[in-house]
């Protein structure tokens, strides 16, 4: 199944660029945030004020599970990441990422690199993250996964 695809029920791309594209048995999953389908985001509230309250927490989970729903509709899961690059607007916030980041993964999970960027495409935004995962191997005789035993 390889090629681009712009994923149904999911926020379209501001761009001409695609939710995921395969290559070979290689997932790149393209910049991910915490906007829904509707144009909303998760972690941002604005009271009758004003007032903007964005939270760094919400958002790094709803983006994790954002790429774990896209990965699950081309048969791969959060365990099939190889790399992580997330983008932050403020390193200020590497502590909350980092702490949902690890609801998610551990020291055996993808690499990682992290990074502080001037401004994401929307001013809601504290977080992106882009991944890219290896579709897992089936047993074609089989409908789930096969696991590599270490002799």
């Amino acid at each position: 199944m390889s090629g681009s695809r712009v994923l149904e029920g999911r926020a379209t791309p501001r761009g001409p660029f695609p939710h995921v594209k395969v290559v070979g048995d290689l997932v790149f999953v393209s910049g991910t945030s915490s906007r829904r389908p509707d144009n909303t985001f998760v972690g941002v509230e604005v009271d009758a004020m004003g007032t903007t309250n964005l939270d760094i927490r919400a958002q790094t989970r709803a983006v994790i599970e954002n790429i774990r729903d896209m990965l699950a509709e081309i048969g791969a899961e959060l365990s099939d990441v190889a790399q992580i690059t997330t983008y932050l607007v403020s390193m200020n916030d590497f502590g909350g990422y980092n702490e949902v980041y690890g609801e998610f993964f551990d020291e055996r999970g993808p690499t990682r690199t992290t990074v502080a960027v001037h401004q994401l495409p929307h001013p809601h935004l504290l977080i992106e993250i882009q991944a890219i995962a290896q579709l897992p191997r089936t047993d074609p005789t089989h409908s789930h996964r096969t696991t590599e035993v270490a002799a």
